[in-house]
């Protein structure tokens, strides 16, 4: 299974997985690095990211319901009608993403950085 770069296709990191989300924590584990990478509709809830970098990275549709995104790097990333309920997004840096249309019930953005984030028609009560 590989992890592809949203705008050339190249691989990123590629391993034996039982589904895309496990192969993702599994690249972030050994300390890959996946800004850019295409991960449109994968399901990561529960997932532990925190202090990943995630810039740029296409999560499109993507479940991110209670995973650990605290400290994580999401600048410029496409998060559009993800689900982050009850996601931990404490201290993560969202500045340029997109957040439109996201389910933001429960999830912690406490100390988030949001600049330049799009939180259009994004639902949800926050922390």
């Amino acid at each position: 299974m590989n992890i592809l770069n949203r705008r050339t296709d190249s691989i990123i990191f590629s391993a034996e997985a039982e589904s895309l989300g496990k192969l993702v924590v599994m690249a972030i584990l050994s300390g890959a690095d996946l800004s850019g990478a295409y991960l449109a509709g994968a399901d990561l809830s529960g997932a532990d990211l925190s202090g990943a970098d995630l810039s740029e990275v296409n999560l499109l549709g993507a479940d991110l319901s209670r995973a650990d995104l605290s400290r994580a790097n999401l600048s410029g990333a496409d998060l559009s009608v993800a689900d982050l309920s009850r996601a931990d997004l404490s201290r993560a840096n969202l500045s340029g993403a997109d957040l439109s249309g996201v389910n933001l019930l429960g999830a912690d953005l406490s100390r988030a950085n949001l600049s330049g984030a799009v939180l259009t028609n994004a639902v949800g009560y926050c922390k």
